[in-house]
């Protein structure tokens, strides 16, 4: 949608890009936007493979080639992100623009011999046993009362109950056995010497009260030379999903980011 530079969207665990209903029209009246739903999420097809971060990466970078999209912008929130460092790890960044990333732990799983400064560091929210316990859920328990758990913890109190089950029914388009698979994958993964190699233009986009610790968002922004930080607090819909609980600021904010000498209202 839009003509201009082209923008890859890409979404977070058992999200779409649906979510990003906000970001399209207004970011394709200055650019090409391309919001992909990722293997298996949203409408795209439900296969049984292939649930792992490297493969979901692969998978952007052939949907850049097949497209033929010319240093395109990448902007990645949560699991997204995790997509953009795979990305760099497996084939470099000199084929990318610029980054935004939005909310995501470089590391979500803690380890027990780490101290609180390691902690809030990484942005680890879960332990390994948690994390266990919650992929068992998705395959054999209650997974809509565990899917709905996890994504009221994500949201600010103000959301309105009409915006939040729209959440969950985008949620809840990627089949739970997989979601359990997936989620496995992503949490396990360690980015943290991937962030500090990125020598891109970077926006990082935080929430003051996120599921996500602002500190680890912090870490990212000391780690990425001449990166830019915004932190959304609790006033400005400052959660895991301020993009869809403030979407103008966050609209203006990438635009700026984007193009610094674009007059944003």
């Amino acid at each position: 949608m839009g003509q201009g530079k082209p923008i890859v969207m890409l979404h977070g665990w058992s999200q779409s890009a649906e979510q990003f209903k906000y970001q399209i029209p207004v970011f394709a009246e200055h650019y090409q936007v391309i919001a992909v739903d990722l293997r298996g999420h949203g409408e795209s097809e439900k296969v049984s493979f292939g649930y792992r971060i490297s493969r979901l990466s692969k998978d952007i970078q052939e949907l850049i080639g097949a497209l033929q999209l010319e240093k395109p912008h990448l902007l990645g929130h949560s699991m997204g992100c995790s997509l953009i460092w795979s990305y760099l790890d497996l084939f470099g960044l000199d084929e990318i623009d610029r980054l935004v990333l939005v909310d995501q732990s470089p590391l979500v799983i803690s380890r027990s011999h780490w101290n609180a400064q390691e902690i809030a560091e990484s942005g680890a929210v879960f332990t390994a046993e948690q994390v266990n316990a919650a992929v068992h859920t998705l395959e054999n328990g209650n997974a809509l009362e565990m899917t709905r758990n996890l994504l009221t913890s994500m949201v600010m109190p103000a959301i309105s109950k009409e915006q939040f089950e729209w959440i969950v029914e985008c949620n809840q388009r990627l089949p739970r056995a997989i979601a359990a698979m997936l989620l496995y994958n992503h949490l396990h993964t360690d980015w943290r010497d991937q962030i500090v190699r990125i020598r891109k233009p970077t926006l990082i986009i935080a929430g003051r009260k996120s599921i996500i610790p602002w500190t680890s968002q912090v870490w990212i922004n000391q780690s990425i030379p001449h990166s830019e930080l915004e932190i959304f607090e609790a006033a400005e819909g400052g959660g895991h999903f301020m993009f869809i609980e403030n979407p103008e600021k966050f609209n203006r904010r990438v635009l700026q980011f984007l193009s610094p000498s674009l007059e944003v209202s």
